[in-house]
């Protein structure tokens, strides 16, 4: 059976979020395994799955709690990718982003497309890995 990179989502928009799933869902080696709405929600849902990649828009009204809680995925499981999703175009901002730990940055209005391209190479990454 092949290894399937497991990716969670993390967007207010519903309409971003479905855009995302249905991206991802055509990806060979990847599958969704949760999404929220909101930052607690989140964190409840990744400690219990534990994804290999996470995906944060960093636009949810308390911006503050993306911060901590791309933090708290780091510490918990510090090989998780994570993807900052935004609308922040301001480099200050994906300077602090990366700084923070995140491992890819993307504008939403220009960069949409680099979301499943990233995936589709961890994915590959992933499946090349030993099973443990």
């Amino acid at each position: 059976m092949k290894k399937r990179l497991k990716v969670f989502i993390l967007d207010d928009s519903q309409e971003v979020s479905k855009r995302l799933v249905n991206m991802l869902s055509e990806l060979d080696g990847t599958e969704v395994v949760g999404m929220a709405e909101n930052s607690e929600e989140a964190w409840r849902t990744i400690r219990k799955l534990q994804p290999h990649a996470v995906i944060l828009d960093s636009s949810l009204p308390t911006v503050g709690r993306i911060e901590t809680l791309l933090k708290e995925i780091k510490k918990l499981q510090p090989e998780t990718k994570v993807i900052i999703f935004s609308h922040h175009s301001s480099p200050r901002y994906r300077e602090k982003c990366m700084d923070l730990g995140a491992d890819f940055y993307f504008d939403k209005a220009t960069e949409f497309e680099k979301v499943p391209q990233t995936i589709t190479q961890w994915a590959y990454e992933y499946s090349q890995t030993e099973t443990s």
